[in-house]
């Protein structure tokens, strides 16, 4: 199930890493390093973090699966560009599956509870923050868009299930990633905000 997720949260990165560079008008090399640090970059901070291999380093699949979700959006980024919020779609799906890959990666390494949730986190959005700054974007983590919130919130919400004992089971999955899923959705479409630092008073 950890393989699955896995692959299907680098693929949904290596698309709106793609798309990102091509709406940044970058080469086709440009665009596949951008998809490769989006999908990977996460997962590579985490790693090192947790001090064990980088697991693309060791991994063919995940290589070929970024190679194939760039791709995708390259030929189809005419086709992609009419969906409304596409990029927002993709990088939604990979937030929700990342955040629970790294999760659970940390529950693995028996860290604490709290640090497991913000590996999560970072597993997440991290990529997405390399690939903004690459692209001379102010990344979505530090704008007022509700982006990391959904990733703390569902990674709790799968670490209580952990907790209670149900850490390897379907159900608790799928639903930490619909949530997050649900969350980040609901954010955009109804344009939720953080207030900014200079708001608050």
């Amino acid at each position: 199930m950890l393989e699955v997720l896995d692959h299907i949260g680098l693929f949904a990165f290596a698309i709106s890493g793609m798309l990102t560079a091509a709406n940044r008008n970058l080469d086709i090399l440009g665009g596949y390093i951008i998809a490769f640090i989006t999908a990977l970059g996460g997962g590579t901070i985490r790693d090192l973090l947790l001090n064990v291999d980088i697991a693309w380093m060791t991994s063919l699949s995940q290589l070929i699966i970024v190679i194939a979700g760039a791709t995708v959006g390259m030929v189809f980024r005419k086709k992609l560009r009419t969906w409304r919020r596409t990029l927002s779609i993709f990088d939604t799906v990979g937030i929700a599956v990342f955040t629970i890959v790294g999760v659970q990666k940390g529950l693995s390494q028996d860290v604490v509870a709290i640090t497991a949730v913000f590996l999560g986190m970072i597993s997440a959005t991290f990529g997405g923050l390399i690939r903004d700054v690459l692209c001379n974007e102010i990344p979505l983590i530090f704008k007022k868009e509700i982006y990391a919130i959904p990733c703390l919130l569902g990674g709790t919400f799968y670490l209580l299930g952990d907790y209670f004992g149900q850490g390897d089971t379907v159900w608790l999955f799928w639903s930490s990633i619909v949530f997050i899923i649900v969350f980040r959705t609901m954010a955009v479409l109804f344009s939720w905000k953080l207030p900014l630092i200079r708001e608050f008073k």
